[in-house]
C-alpha cells in the first residue's frame, strides 16, 4: 500500500507556530532584553552606556521614594481594577438586559461608552482637570454648589487627588471591561434565565447564583488585562495631577517617566521599568493561579 503524502496538519505545530513566535520575540523580547541590558550600565539620555554596573538598580532600590511610589501604585491599582469591574459589570447588564427586552437605544449606549475609550489618556486627563477644577468654573463643584454643597479639594487635597484619579481611570477604561463581560453575557443561555423566572428566582439570587458563577472564565481574563493596564497608566495622572499634591498620585509608571526624562536618568528609568515589569507579571499569575482554581474547581 503507498504511504500517504503527509499534510499540513501532520506536521509538529511547534512548526506553524514559529512566525507567530518571532514576531513576539521581536516587538517583545528585544525591547525588554534591551531594557535589562540598560538598567545595569550608566547610560542617560545625553549619553550612552560605557559601562557594565549595578549602581543604577542600587540607586533604585535605595531611592526613600520608591516605597510611598509603591504604596500609591498599589492604592491605584487595587481601587481603580475594583472599579472597572463593577462598572463594567453594570453597563453590560444594563445592556444586555435592555436588548432582551427590546429597548431602543442599547446600540446607543454602547457606542457612547467606548467613544470615552478610545479618548487618548493626556485629553482623559485634562478633561476630567477641568472638571475637578477648584475654581469658580470647575464643572462638579458648581454642581454642588447649584444644591448647596461646598467644594470639594479634587486635586488639592491629597486622597481626594488620588480618588479623583481613580475616577478619570475608571470613566475611560470601563469601555473594556464592558466589552468583555457583554461577549460573555451574550453567551449565555437565556433558558437559564428563563427557567429562573419560572422558579421565581429574584433579581439579586440570579445575580449571585446564576450569572457571577458562569462569568468566572471573564472575570478571570478581564481582571488580569485590566491589572496590567492599570499599572501602566501614566498618561492621565500626568495630566491631571502630575503626581502630585506632593507624590499623593505618583504611581511607579510616572515615577518611572519622570526619573527618564526629567532626571535623564535611562538606567535608572530602565530598572523601575523591571520592577514594573515584574509586578504586572506577579500580580497577573497570582490572579490567574487565584481565579483560575476557583474556576476549574465550579
Amino acid at each position: 500500500m503507498r504511504r500517504a503524502s503527509p499534510t499540513p496538519g501532520d506536521a509538529p505545530a511547534l512548526l506553524w507556530l514559529m512566525p507567530a513566535l518571532a514576531m513576539l520575540a521581536l516587538f517583545y523580547a528585544v525591547p525588554v532584553l534591551d531594557v535589562l541590558r540598560l538598567a545595569f550600565s550608566d547610560a542617560t539620555l545625553i549619553r550612552p552606556a560605557t559601562e557594565v554596573s549595578t549602581r543604577a538598580v542600587a540607586a533604585v532600590l535605595s531611592n526613600p521614594a520608591l516605597p510611598q511610589v509603591v504604596g500609591t501604585t498599589a492604592l491605584f491599582t487595587l481601587a481603580s481594577v475594583i472599579a472597572l469591574q463593577g462598572v463594567g459589570l453594570a453597563i453590560a447588564l444594563l445592556i444586555v438586559r435592555g436588548e432582551r427586552r427590546g429597548l431602543r437605544g442599547m446600540t446607543a449606549l454602547r457606542t457612547l461608552v467606548l467613544a470615552a475609550w478610545v479618548v487618548p489618556g493626556i485629553a482623559n486627563g485634562l478633561i476630567w482637570q477641568i472638571l475637578f477644577s477648584e475654581a469658580p468654573y470647575g464643572g462638579l463643584n458648581s454642581l454642588l454648589g447649584s444644591v448647596g454643597l461646598g467644594p470639594v479639594a479634587w486635586l488639592s487635597d491629597p486622597q481626594m487627588a488620588l480618588v479623583s484619579a481613580v475616577i478619570a481611570n475608571t470613566w475611560q477604561g470601563a469601555a473594556f471591561s464592558m466589552i468583555v463581560f457583554y461577549a460573555a453575557l451574550r453567551a449565555i443561555d437565556p433558558v437559564i434565565y428563563e427557567a429562573a423566572e419560572v422558579d421565581g428566582a429574584r433579581a439579586f439570587t440570579v445575580l449571585t447564583r446564576i450569572t457571577l458563577p458562569l462569568l468566572r472564565g471573564a472575570v478571570l481574563v478581564n481582571s488580569v488585562l485590566v491589572t496590567v493596564q492599570t499599572l501602566n497608566t501614566f498618561d492621565a495622572i500626568l495630566a491631571l495631577t502630575g503626581g502630585g499634591p506632593g507624590r499623593a498620585t505618583e504611581v511607579l509608571a510616572l515615577f518611572t517617566f519622570n526619573t527618564v526624562f526629567y532626571n535623564l536618568d535611562l538606567a535608572g528609568g530602565s530598572a523601575l521599568a523591571i520592577l514594573l515589569f515584574a509586578l504586572a507579571m506577579a500580580l497577573a499569575l497570582v490572579l490567574w493561579v487565584t481565579l483560575g482554581r476557583r474556576d476549574m474547581r465550579a
